[in-house]
């Protein structure tokens, strides 16, 4: 087998086999019901048997993100909307004040088209922190967030308001593989494409009723499963495929969605006049995705900068050796960020440190623009 799969690699036909697999309510002994393939839990079950056997509860939910649909729906996991409420007026709150001054990007829907709060976790507790308290306090998050990724995850959230008339997304998987093009996906090993799903679990909390001409989010169960899908979601049959096959489910107001990162799916085409569809988007990360130590990389570029340049002018380092000094030194990654201030409005991943660094020595950049373009990427990756 090809370890480094390429575009052309990619086969529809292997894809509609693992995607049209039937799913079994006995399969998933916790479980209510399973409505179009999907999943469905009703949120006292999940209290009740978290006390009565939690690790055989998580062991379930693991099963069903890895080997089974891949996504699921809590019924009523707020029983108080009350709360939701109060949090829904607070994100309403940030984007009047964030509306006039802030580009509201998205990865995979037309910049400026719906509205969005980028880190609304971070904002809402700044904002609110007794909304952000009794919001966040419900236990199921943890619960499903831990039986995915294990313990000591790390939380971020971004709101989705999609307007009357907001036009759905195109099918995608996400982070971290499905931020990036297929030039960069095809340089990473069949075994980082499995690894990609398992360092996040995408959830949201409805933040209103989504009855399905409001276009709640459309799934594909099963296709988390194929290998290859990093370097699928772009091709036309893919697409065409998700478009005959995919579904979708309404939600009520206190509802949570959680599905596998590499799960097609999309927000769906909100087809009322009058109906604003809200969901606060959840995406867990694993613990582990941090390195040992702290290193300032920016410091380094910059002291670095101005010996490798001479080099370069000088001819005494050649392509290879820049490249790999750049490697070693420069971040090569565009995340965590800040998307208010650094956001994709030129493909879905914000410029990097090695890219900034490979540019500035292409264009011979002198040492003090170098300094300012630095401080510039520091500014605009703060939060």
């Amino acid at each position: 087998m090809n370890l480094f799969p390429q575009p052309k690699d990619i086969d529809v036909r292997a894809f509609a086999v693992l995607c049209e697999q039937s799913v079994r309510v006995a399969d998933y002994p916790h479980a209510q019901e399973v409505v179009s393939r999907v999943v469905i839990y009703r949120a006292d079950t999940l209290r009740e048997s978290e006390q009565q056997d939690r690790r055989a509860l998580m062991s379930e939910l693991h099963h069903l993100f890895r080997d089974g649909p891949g996504v699921m729906v809590v019924r009523g996991a707020y029983t108080d909307t009350a709360v939701i409420d109060r949090h829904s007026e607070v994100f309403r709150q940030i984007i009047a004040d964030e509306s006039a001054r802030v580009v509201r990007a998205d990865h995979f829907a037309k910049a400026g088209a719906n509205q969005r709060i980028w880190n609304s976790l971070q904002k809402a507790a700044e904002h609110s922190p007794e909304s952000f308290i009794e919001y966040y306090a419900n236990p199921l998050l943890g619960l499903i967030s831990e039986a995915w990724l294990g313990p000591y995850f790390q939380a971020t959230a971004q709101v989705n308001v999609v307007t009357p008339g907001g036009q759905a997304q195109q099918p995608h998987r996400d982070y971290h593989l499905g931020f990036q093009s297929d030039e960069v996906v095809s340089r990473f090993p069949l075994p980082l494409h499995r690894l990609s799903q398992n360092l996040t679990l995408q959830g949201a909390v409805a933040h209103t009723d989504m009855p399905l001409e409001t276009g709640p989010t459309l799934l594909l169960p099963f296709s988390q499963q194929y290998e290859l899908g990093y370097l699928a979601w772009r091709d036309q049959g893919f697409i065409d495929y998700f478009a005959q096959h995919a579904i979708q489910l309404p939600l009520n107001k206190g509802d949570l969605l959680f599905f596998n990162p590499a799960l097609f799916h999309a927000a769906g085409t909100n087809r009322t006049t009058d109906q604003y569809r809200m969901a606060n988007l959840l995406q867990i990360s694993s613990a582990f995705g941090k390195p040992m130590e702290t290193v300032n990389r920016d410091k380094m570029i910059l002291a670095l900068y101005p010996s490798l340049l001479k080099r370069v002018e000088q001819g005494e380092l050649d392509e290879t050796g820049m490249q790999a000094v750049i490697a070693m030194s420069a971040d090569g990654y565009s995340f965590p960020t800040n998307l208010d201030t650094d956001p994709p409005l030129h493909g879905m991943a914000p410029q990097t440190g090695q890219q900034l660094l490979e540019q500035a020595l292409r264009e011979r950049c002198a040492v003090e623009r170098f300094v300012e373009a630095v401080g510039v990427m520091q500014r605009k990756r703060t939060a």
